[in-house]
């Protein structure tokens, strides 16, 4: 092939494929500039419905990976590259990926879930996968607890957003439950008037209606005769008060010589 011949196949070639790289690389410009105002436009919608900061960034990244993929397909179409080939082997490399990952990809789908549902938010005392702690963090794939003894635990995303989970911090108001017993020979009526003292001697207790304090006998047991105590209080001052009632009650019964059983063995001995 001569220098003609050469340069005439490059004529050929700029004049068929130019206007094509051309409108490709406008597209491609032109298509950039709108999905940049589309996620900015996305992200504006989502401040003003006051949507979750932690969800905000992945809508966003998503979004905009999805749209900038839809353009890169659009502007290779125009150049005359056959896409449905191109398509069908990123499916296949993709269910590749996926059946490699399915554990991460579960916890992925798992964290959208939360990030979508919100079954909690950061800072929720929650309990879930056999761990109890404050949420600290939110993220894609994994939850970070943090223990009242400040230990630091990671849960995956996955067995979160589909198992059994409790959130303590949901409701403003708790109930607080307690079991006192109390010796057989001593008086149920004295041990009732003793715990309504303590309860109504105590701010926190809530004693509004339909909240009101419950003291009841719940069972005679072995050795002891068992008081059903409830009380609601505030959340936050769930465990002031379960820690202050049981000593409380200790010290009291005591004063007012109230018993408090515990397990006593009788061991017989016998000469032969």
């Amino acid at each position: 092939m001569n220098q003609e011949e050469i340069i005439k196949k490059i004529t050929e070639m700029v004049l068929e494929y130019g206007p094509k790289l051309i409108g490709a690389i406008l597209v491609y410009i032109i298509g950039s500039v709108i999905v940049k105002a589309l996620v900015k436009a996305f992200g504006r919608l989502m401040d003003k419905r006051n949507t979750d900061a932690s969800l905000k960034p992945f809508l966003l990244s998503l979004i905009g990976t999805l749209l900038k993929s839809l353009l890169v397909i659009s502007a290779l179409s125009m150049l005359g590259i056959e896409m449905t080939s191109f398509v069908a082997i990123l499916g296949a490399a993709g269910l590749a990926v996926g059946m490699a990952l399915s554990g991460t990809l579960q916890n992925f789908a798992g964290g959208v879930m939360i990030l979508l549902f919100k079954p909690f938010k950061v800072g929720d005392f929650i309990e879930a996968q056999g761990y109890s702690g404050s949420v600290r963090e939110i993220q894609i794939f994994n939850t970070i607890l943090k223990t009242p003894d400040n230990k630091t635990i990671i849960i995956p995303n996955g067995g979160l957003s589909t198992g059994a989970m409790t959130n303590y911090s949901t409701e403003p108001q708790r109930r607080v439950d307690f079991t006192f017993g109390i010796g057989y020979g001593d008086s149920i009526a004295k041990a009732e008037e003793v715990l309504r003292g303590i309860i109504a001697a105590d701010s926190r207790i809530l004693t509004e209606e339909g909240k009101e304090p419950f003291i009841g006998v719940t069972a005679l047991a072995d050795s002891s005769v068992n008081f059903a105590v409830r009380v609601w209080a505030n959340s936050a001052d769930y465990w002031g008060i379960y820690f202050d009632m049981n000593a409380k009650v200790y010290n009291e019964f005591n004063s007012n010589g109230i018993s408090i059983p515990f397990p006593q063995m009788d061991v017989h001995l016998t000469k032969d």
